[in-house]
């Protein structure tokens, strides 16, 4: 299939998926259109085992394979859904919480990637290294995932700035921290290496430098420079046009460069969601690029969903990867608990926390496509197989199993005032 077949597929099965949720489960519809886009792929399934030799699955596994996962979302939409969803936090409520999100997604993903690595390694025997590969995989949160149930959750407004700016810089920040270990791990297979032998530690060090303050110092530039262009324009249609080529332009750039276009794209969202919107846009205009955006982030949100259900018939299951696969959801938890709790004590003896937070930041942190996509641009291994298998498992119980119940935990526990 070529590129326009590929998109067409995906907008009407996301569009039907979501009618069926709308009608029959009534769940958040990305949500929904995960478990139906899911059910359906293991109904295929199901039904190639009972009737041999139909070959539904074996059909719609080369078409699932025909979309590159990865690509699609690491080189294509995750600039725009990271644009999207910096667009529209407050870069005021942000400066507030800049600490307790500079900590959680810096320390906190070191922290995690540790946590989940050392586990992973003990219970199946992988390489350390290896291991903490799959720490760097499984700990962003994925920012897609948790600004869509931030929607349903009413938090408080504190707490909401916390998860969702850790969430818009963690994946960066794990990104690079990914890129580094896999450098390591896995010498010469296709991400890169770190370069010089000699000083492997000072290279990985660079190499972080260079993608995450590279990342930021070209969102800041690039959305200034947006900005003095949309200030001088009083034409809704035409900056709705800038704002776009900025997420698309601008996140290819940072691709070239080789510094981290998710960081890119955060910092690039934050300046014109606040500089621009406030000095350089008509309330026309704001209200134009504001629903554009929005619009984009619900298109994609579901497209992406979608792809993360039907992903399944790229995951080689084997009865022997369960149990490692369902040991690696708790290790998954147990580190997003380090990596809130650990940074919410060190800033607890200069601030007030809300009682609720760590619970909520902990079981909040939801795991989406980025982890798949990351699972599957991994080089062939023997450990890919089984990094897959958990990643995907890790995944799909994050956004179903706590995906629906975060919403009710941050109302039980969302009663005391708004600390900072």
């Amino acid at each position: 299939m070529n590129i326009l077949q590929i998109a067409s597929l995906l907008i009407v099965l996301a569009a039907a998926f979501g009618a069926i949720n709308y009608f029959v489960l009534r769940l958040p519809q990305a949500i929904g259109i995960l478990i139906v886009a899911l059910g359906a792929s293991l109904a295929a399934m199901a039904l190639d085992l009972a009737v041999p030799g139909l070959g539904i699955a074996d059909t719609l596994r080369a078409a699932v394979l025909d979309i590159d996962f990865s690509d699609a979302l690491l080189e294509g939409m995750l600039g725009l859904l990271l644009f999207a969803g910096a667009l529209h936090v407050k870069l005021e409520d942000l400066r507030v919480q800049a600490w307790a999100v500079l900590l959680m997604a810096t320390m906190g993903v070191a922290l995690s990637v540790a946590v989940v690595g050392a586990g992973f390694s003990w219970l199946t025997g992988m390489p350390l290294i290896v291991a903490l590969v799959f720490g760097a995989i499984v700990s962003p949160t994925d920012p897609v995932a948790v600004l869509g149930v931030l929607r349903e959750a009413n938090l408080r407004r504190s707490l909401e700035t916390k998860i969702a700016g850790e969430s818009l810089f963690n994946d960066g920040v794990a990104y690079v921290v990914f890129l580094v270990l896999v450098g390591f791990a896995f010498p010469g297979g296709g991400h890169g290496g770190h370069g010089d032998e000699a000083s492997p530690v000072l290279d990985a060090l660079r190499l972080f430098v260079q993608e995450a303050g590279g990342g930021a110092v070209l969102g800041a530039v690039l959305g200034w420079l947006t900005f003095q262009v949309m200030k001088r324009i009083d034409d809704y249609a035409l900056e709705v046009l800038i704002t776009l080529a900025l997420a698309f332009g601008g996140y290819e750039l940072a691709v070239a460069l080789h510094v981290s276009a998710p960081i890119m794209a955060v910092v690039a969202g934050l300046m014109i969601g606040h500089v621009g919107m406030k000095y350089g846009m008509s309330e026309e205009t704001r209200n134009y690029v504001d629903a554009f955006w929005k619009m984009v982030d619900e298109i994609l949100n579901a497209v992406l969903f979608l792809l993360i259900g039907v992903e399944v018939f790229a995951v080689v299951f084997d009865a022997d990867f369960l149990p490692a696969a369902v040991a690696a959801i708790g290790l998954a938890l147990v580190a997003r608990l380090v990596a809130v709790a650990v940074p919410v004590m060190l800033l607890r003896p200069f601030r007030d926390f809300s009682p609720g937070t760590i619970p909520i930041m902990t079981w909040g942190g939801l795991k989406g496509g980025i982890s798949v996509a990351l699972a599957l641009s991994l080089p062939d291994s023997e450990w890919k197989p089984l990094i897959l298998t958990a990643t995907y498992v890790v995944v799909v119980f994050s956004i179903i199993v706590q995906g629906l119940t975060v919403a009710p935990l941050a109302r039980r526990l969302g009663r005391e005032p708004d600390l900072v």
